[in-house]
């Protein structure tokens, strides 16, 4: 009975591994389109957060006003291309005049385009891993609002980036003091401290700021001293 059920998954898996390879070619499409696509943007700031956030709440505004503030700075504003902070950030890039670009993600629930996309950088992806390069590879610096398990993903995913220096040091941003000091504090405390799990200092390369005004300062500032480039 064993060896039946055996020879069975094996003859479903060696058809699986045909299918895995023209895969291949879908996964190399849709890295063309993201590159070609946002190539000719220009820099860009990406904005990460929940998709359940609502007009009105007061993250959401923020988000707005954030990505308003960066795109009258001249930086495009990439998001997951959804709903809550996503279209928030969409909305207020929109609102500066500002290229506004999303990279949709198929999901059985929550995403759905948000209408503040420019409709030439609307992008959508199947696969996460490709979404998060075009994420990474041309912004020059990420905001982290306020968010969910995908928020904490995308968190931890730049952060390693950051650290390991797979590319240049780069502005990351957290946005909400009261959000975000339970997570610093575990990671100072009991990560770093008590595990030693990350070097001192590895935080610091992580701001909290609680303003639009602190977002764009420290963005300003840092780049008077650092080259506007693609990050690999």
């Amino acid at each position: 009975m064993n060896n039946q059920i055996t020879n069975i998954k094996l003859r479903d898996w060696t058809e699986t591994k045909a299918h895995s390879s023209w895969q291949i070619f879908k996964i190399m499409a849709e890295f063309v389109q993201g590159f070609e696509t946002l190539a000719k943007i220009g820099p860009c700031i990406s904005i990460f957060g929940s998709a359940r956030t609502k007009p009105g709440n007061k993250y959401y505004e923020l988000a707005r006003e954030i990505a308003k503030r960066l795109a009258e700075e001249g930086f495009g504003i990439i998001t997951g291309g959804g709903p809550g902070i996503m279209e928030a950030a969409n909305k207020g890039a929109g609102q500066a005049q500002g290229r506004s670009v999303g990279l949709n993600i198929a999901l059985p629930f929550e995403q759905t385009s948000n209408p503040y996309i420019d409709r030439d950088t609307s992008m959508n992806f199947d696969y996460f891993f490709v979404r998060k390069v075009m994420f990474t590879k041309y912004s020059q610096g990420f905001v982290m609002m306020p968010g969910g398990w995908g928020t904490m993903d995308e968190f931890f995913e730049v952060a390693t980036l950051i650290q390991t220096r797979k590319f240049t040091q780069t502005p990351m941003i957290c946005i909400g003091t009261t959000y975000w000091s339970g997570l610093f504090k575990w990671m100072q405390e009991t990560m770093q401290d008590e595990e030693n799990n990350i070097s001192p200092g590895d935080l610091e390369m992580i701001k909290i700021f609680d303003t639009a005004d602190e977002v764009v300062s420290y963005i300003r500032e840092f780049y008077t001293h650092n080259k506007l480039q693609p990050n690999f």
